[in-house]
């Protein structure tokens, strides 16, 4: 019981890998002391240049440095192994030679006659063509490339190091990991070094190639004709005709290799025992090993070339491929997300240091729906909301005169499953409700009777409205209800906000953005003005007061040349917007009374507007106002807006250029829709017809 189990546990995977290394270099080694079959000799041949292709398909699919680490010992078994086949075939050379071209089997009477054409001389001029062209070329290069590498390796260590002490003591990695940083640098070092030394091999195994065909030529001359009683053009034809096809089928994978040395010269270590790491290295990537056996099974079909063992191991080989690539398919490989919760999941939140990536930066401007809401903004199910919100951006910026922030969207859980949220810079500035599917009929004021449905708020505009069905639509209609879909419902909610909000989204990135807008027609004009008289902070606050009175900024030329003409004595924001609403007093009434249409707007009561003259004068910001004062002047203005939206006109009251921002600010409140205009912006073509006057009292 106790032998079976003991044999089970000798025949396991990683028991196998671990006995493939001890195996091979006593197989190397005995082939140089014990007779080899010639079938066995060609099927060494056949796996030495199997061998060399397939390292020379890692290493050019090698992508991380120390993907390849074990490649200075692959080298060197290479190398052993082609000495050992030089050795044996050498032996049945000698040996057999006499009797016949296949006296040392198929591949190297193949190697022999077909490359070379039985030519002594041109297979003497190739071998030593290609043992310059790995001794001298490839070689060469690749041992200098390892040593130049090794000694910046070397020299860039300590800085290495400190760099991963620095990072340890900021806490961006701990003790695990910086110890495995400090391996990776010292398997580097190690690996170049390595590479040094190996390509010694080679250049060793070079030389070894030529001196083997010398005394092979001559020990076969000695034995044809000493020892068989050959003819000395006999002996030496024979002879030197195998020794080249031994030679050229030990050069050629020597050659594939040397080139492999040059691909992954820069390749580092990795842990682990020689047999797992090329079982796991060389034999573990299917597509390496499927291209290796179409290019053995293709040179099996070639004519004079030992078909049975060149299939049988190109079969042998795609076998292989198609097991590797089958058992990968049925391993589950987790995905990205998967590994990084898998690595977040071993160090505890508590364990984990504070970095940077923890800081967040808030949105400028945000939308949170329900889970219910998210077909809507869903990109891959074409969501309606989406293409309402790239619209409206874009509305924005032609009407509005620049370019608002992106709206980030996202799902909350947290909020009701039909619910929404839109925030500016992370505070929620408005909520409501939307149903996907259903219609929301909005009364405008003027509808011819009730409708049935959910009833509820228009959101953007507090309007009284009703949730109903598709079918009802058509009724709705005819009743004089505004029918919307969910989609418009968000979007002009949003759209609502946006405007009203649009001084907080311009910001001193969205300044300059405008200004490199404009700068790319108009240069010179910009240049003048900032940074040279006026601040970027001063001009992005003169616009932030003119869009918190809902003036558009389009008209940026007018407003630069404003500020050019008064900046070098004007350095007041709020003194420098009352001179570009002057400038921009025509485009102000047009938005206000378009066309030519007569200026019906409100006005102070002279002696109010006394009082209140007598406030600015003596220095008072508006905080100073009598209590009774102020109760009744936001009293009789505010019935007189609400008569003025009555008669279908806007509420403007205007005032003189002294009092004008200090009523705006303190009327705001009140009557948010109350437009304040000095007597200096009103065009002078313009007629202007008091509607009512606002007293005291």
């Amino acid at each position: 019981m106790n032998d079976t189990l003991d044999l089970r546990q000798l025949l396991a995977p990683e028991n196998l890998r671990q006995l493939a290394a001890p195996m091979l270099i006593i197989m190397v080694l005995s082939m140089m002391v014990l007779p080899l079959p010639v079938f066995l000799l060609d099927l060494f041949f056949t796996f030495n240049i199997a061998m060399s292709v397939m390292v020379m398909l890692v290493a050019m699919y090698t992508r991380k440095p120390l993907d390849f680490s074990v490649f200075p010992t692959v080298l060197l078994v290479t190398t052993l192994l082609r000495l050992s086949l030089n050795v044996a075939s050498t032996r049945v050379v000698l040996l057999e030679g006499h009797t016949g071209p296949d006296a040392a089997g198929k591949v190297i009477q193949a190697f022999g006659h077909f490359l070379v054409g039985g030519n002594t001389a041109v297979g003497i001029v190739v071998f030593v063509i290609l043992t310059v062209i790995n001794f001298v070329v490839i070689t060469k290069g690749a041992g200098r490339i390892a040593e130049v590498g090794a000694r910046f390796t070397l020299d860039a260590m300590p800085g290495k190091q400190m760099a991963i002490d620095a990072d340890l003591n900021a806490g961006l990695i701990d003790d695990k990991e910086a110890k495995r940083r400090r391996a990776e640098i010292a398997s580097e070092s190690d690996f170049y070094g390595a590479m040094d030394g190996a390509s010694k091999f080679v250049r060793g195994d070079a030389v070894a190639g030529i001196l083997i065909l010398i005394i092979n030529v001559i020990g076969g001359l000695v034995v044809g004709v000493a020892q068989h009683g050959m003819d000395v053009g006999e002996a030496g034809q024979r002879y030197t005709l195998l020794t080249i096809g031994d030679g050229l089928v030990a050069q050629i994978p020597a050659l594939i290799i040397s080139v492999a040395a040059g691909l992954v010269v820069s390749r580092v270590g990795d842990e682990g025992d020689i047999g797992g790491q090329v079982a796991g290295q060389v034999f573990n990537n299917p597509q390496v090993i499927m291209l290796t056996a179409a290019i053995i099974g293709i040179l099996g079909l070639i004519p004079g070339m030992p078909n049975l063992v060149f299939l049988l191991l190109a079969s042998g080989l795609g076998t292989l491929a198609w097991w590797k690539r089958r058992q990968l398919r049925t391993t589950p490989v987790p995905s990205a997300a998967e590994r990084a919760a898998e690595t977040t999941a071993e160090v505890p939140p508590e364990m984990q240091e504070a970095s940077w990536n923890d800081v967040q930066p808030v949105d400028v401007l945000g939308l949170e729906v329900g889970y219910r809401l998210i077909p809507m903004v869903d990109k891959a199910q074409d969501g309606e909301l989406l293409k309402r919100i790239r619209g409206l951006r874009k509305k924005f910026a032609q009407e509005v005169g620049f370019l608002a922030s992106p709206v980030h969207i996202r799902d909350n859980l947290e909020l009701k499953p039909n619910a929404y949220r839109i925030t500016l810079k992370g505070v929620e500035i408005g909520a409501g409700e939307a149903f996907p599917g259903q219609f929301l009929a909005i009364n405008p004021g003027r509808v011819a009777g009730p409708l049935g449905g959910r009833e509820t708020r228009d959101p953007a505009f507090g309007l009284q409205a009703f949730w109903i069905d598709p079918n009802q639509r058509e009724q709705a209609h005819a009743l004089g209800y505004t029918v919307v879909d969910a989609s418009t419902v968000v979007a002009t909610h949003l759209n609502q906000l946006v405007l009203d909000h649009a001084a907080e989204l311009l910001g001193r990135q969205e300044t300059q953005a405008l200004l490199d807008h404009i700068g790319r027609d108009q240069p010179k004009m910009v240049e003048e003005l900032v940074p040279k008289q006026l601040p970027l902070g001063t001009l992005q606050r003169v616009l932030q007061n003119l869009l918190e009175e809902g003036i558009n900024i389009r008209d940026m030329r007018t407003v630069i040349e404003v500020l050019a003409d008064n900046a070098g004595r004007v350095t007041d924001a709020s003194e420098l917007t009352a001179l570009v609403r002057t400038g921009l007093g025509r485009s102000i009434m047009q938005s206000l009374f378009p066309g030519q249409a007569e200026v019906q707007v409100m006005a102070l009561d002279p002696q109010l507007e006394r009082i209140l003259l007598q406030a600015v004068s003596g220095g008072s910001d508006g905080s100073a106002i009598e209590p009774g004062l102020a109760d009744g002047l936001l009293r009789k203005t505010a019935e007189l807006a609400q008569r003025q939206e009555d008669m279908g006109l806007p509420p403007v009251l205007l005032v003189p250029a002294q009092l004008r921002m200090l009523l705006s600010r303190f009327l705001r409140r009140a009557v948010p829709s109350l437009k304040v205009v000095a007597n200096s912006e009103v065009p002078e073509n313009r007629t202007i017809r008091v509607t009512g006057l606002v007293g005291a009292n």
